[in-house]
């Protein structure tokens, strides 16, 4: 069951919560702190870049977003949402929402802006550790994978949860450059330049991370 814009609604009462264990479907929660800017961008950007390599097959794979200070039923950045329709991707529909333990426990995967918004998340328990990256962080441990190794002949799902084991294994030994590497800056109150250059670090983020969960590469 989805709300009007997408999003997965939890099961009612007897329904067990396992964490990162959502059953059918790979659920991605990107995490920033209003949920207005960096987070609905990388939220749309994923589901967009899905959508073109699976199509029909992307219901699989939910992405949802939050912020640590969410903004609640807010509405997207006008930047933001102006960046979207230039990659192509459906802003449409979408309020902002505060984080909630129920969202850390139902996620397969938790990519966030930056290294405290990593640490918030982990800070609230539900072995979050584990599934719980900076964007960029991921993306660089997903270079370093090789993706032969993970399995093909089963469902995207399979694929997806692999990735997030092996890049979880190697974070301890594949170290950032700097302590800015795994960042994303807010451009909450920028000017839309900026919004575009914000744009352009979270999609180059997310398209070798998407080829790598899927095993399709971007479609030029």
């Amino acid at each position: 069951m989805t709300t009007p814009d997408g999003r997965g609604i939890r099961g009612g009462a007897g329904s067990p919560a396992v964490p990162g264990q959502g059953g059918d479907v790979f659920r991605i929660l990107h995490v920033c702190t209003g949920n207005v800017c960096r987070s609905p961008m990388a939220e749309r950007l994923t589901r967009h870049g899905l959508a073109r390599r699976l199509g029909d097959g992307a219901a699989g794979i939910l992405v949802e977003s939050a912020g640590t200070w969410g903004h609640e039923g807010a509405p997207m950045e006008a930047h933001a949402a102006a960046v979207l329709a230039e990659y192509g991707a459906d802003p449409a529909g979408f309020t902002g929402r505060e984080l909630l333990d129920d969202h850390v426990i139902d996620a397969d995967l938790v990519l966030t802006a930056t290294r405290d918004h990593r640490a918030q998340v982990i800070s609230m328990g539900h072995a979050a550790g584990l599934r719980t990256f900076t964007l960029k962080e991921f993306t660089r441990l997903v270079r370093a994978i090789d993706t032969a190794t993970l399995p093909d002949d089963g469902t995207v799902n399979d694929r997806a949860r692999a990735l997030v084991r092996a890049a979880a294994a190697l974070r301890g030994w594949l170290l950032a450059p700097s302590p800015d590497a795994d960042e994303v800056h807010d451009p909450y109150g920028a000017p839309i330049s900026y919004f575009r250059s914000i744009g352009e670090e979270i999609h180059t983020a997310l398209d070798p991370m998407v080829t790598a969960l899927t095993g399709i590469p971007a479609v030029v």
